[in-house]
């Protein structure tokens, strides 16, 4: 059987029998991923980004935005593949689509996002809204006939950013319905069919308490454009095929899915969503990254030699390869903690604590990636000839995407307070790792003891008292996402029985997380650093001619 992934595919058909059945599917989407969808990408960049075309020719305001056609084509080819419909219409587990949207981040995070908010609003309307409203429109967002709404999430405001609390937006009771009145400063995926936005009833309290949840069409019953006008697209460093804009809701008609104080936590709900397709999509733009250094340094000549043959730039291979492990371990802890959330409760302070730290290290890691396969590609890399350029300035907003590092810390802090007890579910996962790492392997099962004996240290020290909590949020927010990615490779390294390569990546992440002194590093992993980076490395990319 073909994988559509050599490294994660076995572990994620060990921890999740259910995408066995959609191995071959997601072989496929790789395929069409990695050639049609790249090269499109790769022309919308460059020549044909969307434009905004607010009035027709007779003066009527029509909201509408122009994309490429091809781009339009290959959004909708998402939906029809099945990346948000799956889990709807044949109960797939929702790590299909978590896997579609790491193979699709390869190629286009402009296709990614709006993908990822499309199932956001279905997650929303799927699991959360009343049985009406879930007949009424859940259908129109996870339609797989090439016909799907797409969808949107309007939450931050110009005074605002990630003080979701503090929104302005008006609520106002019309009918059966509302009228939203309010300024949504940084909305992705501008042409959505279906966006859920947050807003404050008239009379309502202050703060997050006060917000409720509101389901707006792009169109009325009628047919006529709802009550808003997208003031301009946002000029942005990174995913110009994505259109982001600013919405003025001019008493767009909505429908409440929730009232307060359930709108802002249910909004939260469908932004956790978007971090784990967040965390995904960081680990493939790694191993994107990752896949376009080797192949490069495998073909390049300079000085009489290959690249790869060079220690330098193996050693700098072999790094991105265990971060990438790392990272996509991580952001697979997290896509596997939502489907188990889904039917059991307890297990959602994991999943938002696994999360919280995936969202984190992925994106950290994903500009770090980029970052080191330009330089390894040189002057070349730095041109729009060769993909790691567009592709380096489009993940520049995973790290700010759903919530930047420092709103990262702040849910960690929650997670780990005694409401939630998070620090014992993370003492447990990683204790349920240590328990099962062989005799064969000492030197694992000593580092990731101490790391973790020095992890609950930490927590205690960060949550005496608020000056240390707020202060040190971040730094352990850094070090408990590298500890669990290190807990994940060892974890990987015990069930594979017969073969030494994960137990050498775990080894060299160790390294990585806790530096040994020049010249006193594992020199087993050192010598066995070609089949390291050969051992998950992937074919080459052949572009597409669909552009």
């Amino acid at each position: 059987m073909s994988a559509f992934d050599s490294f994660l595919q076995p572990v994620l058909v060990s921890r999740e029998p259910r995408i066995a059945p959609y191995v071959d599917r997601l072989v496929d989407f790789r395929r069409w991923v990695l050639t049609d969808v790249d090269a499109q990408a790769d022309y919308t960049d460059r020549y044909a980004p969307p434009a905004l075309q607010t009035y027709d020719r007779d003066g009527n305001v029509i909201n509408r935005i122009v994309a490429n056609t091809d781009y339009d084509a290959q959004h909708q080819e998402t939906y029809r593949r099945g990346i948000i419909g799956l889990p709807y219409s044949e109960g797939a587990p929702h790590l299909v689509s978590f896997a579609m949207g790491y193979l699709l981040s390869q190629a286009d995070i402009s296709l990614h996002c709006p993908v990822t908010l499309t199932g956001a609003v279905a997650y929303v309307l799927g699991y959360h809204a009343d049985a009406a409203l879930r007949t009424k429109y859940l259908h129109d967002v996870t339609r797989m006939d090439g016909e799907t709404k797409t969808g949107g999430t309007w939450a931050t405001e110009k005074h605002g950013g990630s003080d979701v609390g503090a929104t302005t937006t008006v609520a106002v009771r019309n009918g059966e319905g509302f009228a939203l009145h309010g300024l949504k400063w940084f909305a992705s995926n501008a042409n959505s069919g279906l966006a859920v936005a947050t807003a404050r009833p008239e009379g309502a309290e202050p703060g997050s308490a006060g917000l409720g949840l509101y389901l707006v069409p792009s169109h009325l019953e009628n047919g006529e454009p709802n009550h808003f006008v997208i003031r301009r697209l946002k000029d942005k460093l990174g995913t110009t095929g994505l259109p982001t804009g600013e919405i003025d809701l001019q008493g767009a008609e909505a429908v409440e899915i929730a009232a307060p104080p359930q709108g802002f936590k249910l909004m939260m709900e469908a932004l956790e969503y978007s971090r784990v397709h967040n965390a995904v999509g960081s680990a493939g733009v790694q191993r994107r990254a990752l896949r376009e250094a080797v192949q490069w340094c495998k073909s390049r000549e300079a000085f009489g030699g290959k690249l790869i043959g060079y220690p330098m730039v193996q050693d700098e291979l072999l790094r991105l390869q265990v971060q990438f492990e790392a990272g996509a371990l991580l952001a697979f802890e997290a896509s596997l903690a939502f489907d188990a959330a889904l039917v059991d409760a307890e297990k959602r302070t994991w999943l938002r604590l696994s999360t919280a730290l995936a969202k984190y290290l992925t994106a950290e890691y994903a500009i770090q990636s980029c970052r080191a396969a330009l330089e390894l590609i040189g002057g070349n890399g730095y041109t729009s000839d060769y993909p790691i350029a567009r592709i380096y300035r489009d993940a520049q907003v995973l790290t700010v995407w759903e919530g930047p590092a420092n709103i990262q810390a702040l849910e960690l802090l929650r997670l780990l307070s005694p409401k939630y007890d998070g620090a014992a579910q993370y003492e447990q996962r990683v204790r349920g790792i240590l328990a099962r790492i062989p005799d064969s392997l000492p030197s694992l099962a000593r580092n990731l003891d101490a790391r973790l004996t020095e992890d609950l240290a930490s927590i205690t020290l960060v949550l005496r008292d608020r000056e240390s909590s707020t202060r040190y949020a971040r730094k352990l927010l850094h070090r408990l996402s590298l500890s669990l990615g290190y807990a994940l490779l060892c974890e990987k390294a015990a069930d594979a029985e017969g073969n030494e390569l994960p137990f050498l990546a775990a080894s060299r992440y160790f390294e990585e997380i806790e530096p040994a002194k020049i010249g006193a590093e594992n020199s087993l992993v050192r010598q066995a650093a070609l089949r390291l980076i050969e051992g998950a490395s992937e074919a080459p990319i052949t572009r597409g001619t669909s552009v």
